[in-house]
């Protein structure tokens, strides 16, 4: 799932959605509690917008492909633990992750938590998602999910916005130090969090304070935390892991080519995907405390115009 990253990309998402939309054929158009969602078709491509700005695609002709870069980087955490058995998404959006890991690791018990009942029908009616033995839908607040949930999971996936007027954000509850103390202690020994955040590899302030804030917020609670920036997506994807023993590039791909020769690491492009591995965020980034429960000013960590 994507959002409106600052306002002059908040502006340009919904100039370049208007224009989108005037070659495209709407499928689908409705009003929730939480976003104005569209289902449009364009050469071939199947596009879900929440309040204009696009958050999953894909290809009519094969739904395993025309997906955003960035939701390669949930098969990431095959590196770290190749035993994965049961994996949480929070966010469903089009479901493009847990189409994929229903695609190439049917033995995964894949769990999906999403907090609008009319993204679910869109997912169903739209992009194909059926529940099944080792898929399972969940309509309930992310957080209060796991806190209810006594399950271990070897892999939880973050993929979650909300919007106000100003555009979409993370929601506060979901990007604390209390939240991710909750997340940890209902991963396994070896599991691994991995978080879409929309923005850029931070190298200066004016690249936003978002990335920084939940690179920071994670370090605080894990062992280790490294990021994954999406060469073609405006996002990185942060992943975190119980690990304490540091990872690096050379190590991880020889990780790579040992999956590689296995069951894991089906996709296509999954070695060249790890090569964006950044093992800490550049100097330049904006220097920013972790998050809390009682102060998370997501709102307004909104990227500068350059």
């Amino acid at each position: 799932m994507r959002q409106k990253a600052n306002w002059v990309c908040v502006g340009l998402a919904g100039l370049f959605a208007l224009v989108a939309a005037a070659h495209a054929q709407v499928v689908f158009e409705t009003t929730s509690a939480y976003h104005h969602i569209l289902v449009s078709d364009n050469q071939g491509i199947r596009t879900l917008y929440f309040d204009h700005a696009p958050e999953t695609r894909m290809a009519l002709a094969d739904p395993l492909k025309g997906h955003f870069e960035y939701t390669e980087y949930f098969h990431m955490p095959w590196l770290w633990n190749t035993n994965l058995k049961n994996v949480l998404m929070i966010g469903l959006g089009g479901a493009s992750v847990a189409r994929a890991y229903q695609r190439y690791y049917p033995e995964v018990m894949f769990e999906v938590v999403e907090l609008d009942p009319k993204v679910w029908h869109v997912a169903k009616e739209f992009f194909g998602v059926q529940e099944s033995r080792t898929l399972r839908i969940f309509i309930e607040d992310g957080r209060l999910h796991l806190r209810r949930s006594r399950k271990k999971y070897d892999a939880i996936f973050m993929d979650a916005y909300t919007a106000n007027r100003y555009g979409s954000y993370i929601p506060y509850s979901l990007a604390t130090t209390e939240f991710f103390t909750l997340t940890l202690d209902r991963l396994t020994e070896n599991g691994v969090l991995a978080y879409n955040v929309i923005g850029k590899l931070p190298t200066s302030r004016r690249d936003g304070e978002i990335v920084p804030a939940l690179y920071q917020t994670l370090k605080a609670v894990f062992p280790q935390v490294y990021l994954f920036p999406a060469a073609r997506d405006y996002n990185v994807v942060l992943l975190a892991t119980t690990s304490a023993e540091p990872a690096t590039l050379p190590k991880l791909n020889q990780r790579a080519d040992a999956l590689a020769a296995g069951k894991w690491a089906k996709t296509p492009q999954f070695k060249l995907r790890l090569q964006s591995f950044r093992s800490e965020l550049p100097a330049g980034a904006a220097k920013v405390q972790p998050l809390t429960d009682d102060f998370a000013p997501l709102d307004g960590m909104l990227n500068v115009a350059p």
